[in-house]
């Protein structure tokens, strides 16, 4: 998937020109949006792991392996975002080391969108084997299983990074970009044809369920008109995904456009691909379950009381 996964990250260094008050106000924008999500994100989670009844049940499952997900992608994201704007270049190692993180992350989200789509199809197409089908046991295989294809996705480029390249650039500095990292001929016709692929299975399997419930949805039945708007909420999501492969293209047609706004075009962008997605995950998923909405709500208003009326 291009520089995709790991664009993720990697603004050019700070121009010269650039004023610190650029530097520190969007750098100040970038982690006051971070931890704000992952706060968010992170009562999310307190709210699953608190109730045995999200514990128990596959569809919750998945989605707060997508939110634990989207909290390591944006710690990461950020951090780079930050080592970019700050050192400008970081050793090649650190760098790749944080790299492989966020490919890893990026590419989880639409195969973790996929294994959601499933379920939603399994819960309204065949109900009768629901509880068969999608087990507590099965679901955590199938996160095993989503993080298996990841890993070996990337495992080749580390191989090829520490078998080819001299030491002196594995112990030099770089401008932390997974181009500028893994950035053998083979690592690069690798990374494209993998993320055609991952997208082409993703898309057909969200076509094809979303037909499928559409067809159950005819009968009336209110469970399947819900489920048909998941799958499109679904394909929304992934398409906000997407905006991480044709990142770079869509830089490079900006700067075409506005040569003389490099930074702010790099900053731009990467709230549009990196934050944005992250933002709308909570919303579109854990804020739609009723269930799931009352808990929640009562967490983070707790906390939100106990930041503003500390305890006496």
């Amino acid at each position: 998937m291009n520089v995709t996964d790991a664009d993720v990250n990697m603004t050019a260094p700070v121009d010269s020109w650039m004023s610190l008050n650029d530097v520190v106000s969007r750098s100040m924008i970038v982690v006051l949006l971070g931890i704000t999500i992952n706060y968010i994100n992170a009562t999310m989670v307190h709210t699953f792991s608190s109730h045995y009844i999200f514990k128990t049940n596959p569809r919750y499952i998945l989605f707060i392996h997508l939110v634990l997900n989207d909290m390591i992608l944006l710690t990461v994201t950020v951090s780079l975002f930050l080592l970019a704007y700050i050192f400008n270049t970081i050793y090649v190692l650190f760098c790749a080391l944080l790299i492989v993180p966020a490919v890893l992350t990026t590419q989880n989200t639409p195969l973790n969108l996929l294994f959601m789509a499933v379920e939603c199809y399994i819960s309204v197409c065949i109900p009768l084997r629901y509880s068969q089908l999608c087990t507590v046991k099965r679901t955590y295989a199938v996160i095993g299983t989503i993080w298996a294809v990841s890993f070996l996705s990337v495992l080749p480029d580390m191989i090829l990074l520490l078998a080819t390249e001299s030491q002196q650039f594995l112990f030099g500095l770089v401008v932390c970009h997974r181009d500028k990292v893994f950035r053998s001929s083979y690592s690069v016709n690798k990374r494209d044809a993998s993320h055609i692929v991952f997208l082409v299975i993703v898309w057909l399997a969200l076509y094809y369920t979303f037909f499928r419930i559409l067809f159950v949805a005819k009968t009336a039945d209110a469970n399947a008109n819900k489920a048909t708007n998941t799958i499109l909420l679904h394909g929304f999501q992934v398409l906000l995904c997407m905006i991480v492969y044709v990142q770079p293209k869509f830089t490079q047609f900006l700067l075409f456009l506005f040569p003389g706004q490099a930074r702010l075009i790099y900053f731009a962008v990467f709230v549009i691909s990196q934050i944005l997605p992250r933002f709308s995950n909570p919303i579109v998923y854990g804020l739609r379950d009723a269930t799931f909405r009352k808990y929640f709500k009562r967490y983070l208003s707790c906390g939100v009381t106990k930041h503003i009326l500390p305890q006496t």
